[in-house]
């Protein structure tokens, strides 16, 4: 006997209806899925009708009470399973969250096991015909924050209910406040398509979701921690469509970007790019790599996680779990004849050591540092234990690197500046106009509409070498740096220019010389 038939002997036996096909149920027949496409093949089930008081869930195993009780959870509804052969039931799900109708066994139907990280296979947030009243508001929130061009979505549980904020061009801004009422089933949701434990209420969880929208995939970053209210959940937006890759695209002081240009061309040596989480460090360093990028270049990296995929270059993702982490899985890198690394992010003196030791045996290395302004990158390395002569001898240069908010156009206004501002950032006297957002419905009354970079370029000239030998500090650094252009500098250059304000200037640089 095989297996389908003692499953079918099993739903006889609990007196469930049994079905040889499912096309003809309404939900199916008008490919409606109430549940993620991933969910349904992993859990062999599928929700094939829906009543006022239950959901009919067909199931290939009549035994899988565990999955029933998920479903139940997720939709809150009773349910009221039924049986259907595997193969017949693979078959309407395709059919479903496909819309095709497949032949099961042929060669042009789409292997989905093949690619597990597909959270959401086929599923399009503009089919919200499909979908129950929460997903639906849920869909909404998403496309919302993509069409307004959010990095994140903040859901914060509250004690008067669920606050909804997106971080739009860096700062974060209240959008909605759905009723306490639908919070749990939005939260819920977002952990199944993320595939997170739904059950588990009491732990931080990460994970993942990729989505459709029209002709864009677009992914997200879940991370939840549980609250005193509940569980707080925030999406990081992985959107391709906004990545901007190229060094001309970064808005870089013509200067800076001649000599950064300059150095992501050497053969080997350290290039290391400094600034706070959200200040744009991948962008500029995927923007450097793809500019090298050649059939004859081997380009290496490691990253947590990989943000972007880029085309001809080797990603590594660093994995906890299997104890992956930047020193490891470096090492492995540097077997496979890199001739470009990049380092997601120099956290450790193991890490560190390595990065140096590739740069002198013949590789130009890329990597991030946490540190505030360029010359304090010396300083963090010297602290994690590295010798002042090798980094001398393998620092190439050192971005510093902010965003700053550009000025709406279509709000913006001049104004005769206070003495105050002029000071505070060192403008010509002689300054008689700046400008300003007035706000207006196309930035949302912020007066603010997209984002600029801002740039501070410390290059390792012969004289900067033989002092940073010698244990040159961070004070005197910051001496040679002034002379090279600071942040700040940076920042007034674009105020001069109508393209940003003094106070944006100073919100992400105040403490910066």
């Amino acid at each position: 006997m095989t297996k389908e038939d003692r499953n079918q002997k099993l739903a006889e036996k609990f007196g469930m209806q049994i079905y040889s096909s499912l096309l003809d149920f309404e939900l199916v027949r008008l490919k409606k899925g109430l549940v993620p496409y991933l969910v349904s093949k992993e859990k062999g089930l599928l929700c094939i009708e829906e009543t006022d008081k239950a959901i009919r869930v067909a199931v290939s195993d009549p035994l899988n009470l565990i999955a029933l009780d998920e479903i139940r959870l997720l939709l809150k509804k009773e349910i009221e399973p039924v049986f259907c052969p595997k193969p017949a039931l693979d078959n309407a799900i395709e059919h479903v969250y496909h819309k095709q109708n497949w032949p099961l066994g042929t060669e042009d139907a789409p292997n989905h096991s093949e690619n597990n990280d597909r959270d959401t296979e086929g599923y399009d947030l503009l089919d919200a015909s499909s979908q129950n009243p929460t997903v639906r508001v849920l869909n909404s929130l998403i496309m919302d924050a993509i069409q307004q061009g959010a990095s994140d979505i903040h859901f914060e549980p509250r004690e008067s209910g669920l606050m909804v904020r997106y971080r739009i061009d860096g700062i974060l801004q209240k959008r909605h406040s759905p009723s306490k009422e639908v919070q749990s089933q939005m939260l819920t949701r977002l952990k199944v398509m993320a595939k997170m434990d739904i059950a588990e209420h009491r732990l931080p969880q990460d994970g993942r979701i990729k989505l459709n929208v029209g002709d864009r995939e677009i992914d997200f970053r879940v991370s939840t921690i549980p609250i005193v209210h509940g569980e707080r959940v925030v999406l990081r937006i992985l959107d391709k469509g906004t990545l901007t890759l190229g060094l001309d695209q970064l808005g870089m002081d013509e200067k800076i970007s001649s000599d950064f240009r300059n150095l992501i061309h050497f053969p080997e040596g350290i290039i290391l790019v400094t600034g706070p989480t959200g200040s744009g460090k991948t962008t500029t360093l995927y923007s450097a790599i793809s500019e090298i990028s050649s059939s004859k270049v081997n380009i290496m990296t490691i990253e947590d996680p990989v943000e972007y995929k880029l085309q001809n270059i080797a990603q590594m993702s660093v994995n906890p779990k299997i104890k992956l982490g930047f020193s490891t899985g470096l090492r492995h890198i540097l077997r496979q004849d890199p001739d470009v690394i990049l380092i997601g992010e120099i956290r450790d003196k193991e890490t560190a050591e390595i990065a140096i030791q590739s740069s002198l045996t013949g590789h130009l290395v890329f990597s991030t540092l946490h540190t505030n302004d360029a010359p304090s990158a010396i300083a963090r390395l010297t602290d994690m234990g590295i010798e002042d002569y090798l980094l001398s001898s393998t620092i190439l240069g050192v971005l510093a690197q902010r965003l700053v908010r550009k000025i709406c156009e279509k709000c913006k206004t001049s104004y005769s500046p206070e003495i105050t501002e002029i000071k505070q950032l060192s403008l010509p006297e002689s300054t008689n106009k700046l400008y300003r957002g007035a706000g207006c419905e196309a930035c949302f009354g912020s007066g603010y509409k997209g984002r600029q970079g801002i740039y501070e370029l410390m290059l390792m000239t012969p004289s900067l070498r033989s002092q940073i030998s010698k244990g040159m500090d961070t004070h005197d650094l910051r001496q040679v740096q002034q002379k090279m252009g600071t942040l700040k500098s940076s920042g007034a250059k674009l105020v001069e220019k109508g393209i940003t304000t003094v106070q944006e200037v100073l919100r992400v640089a105040k403490t910066i010389g």
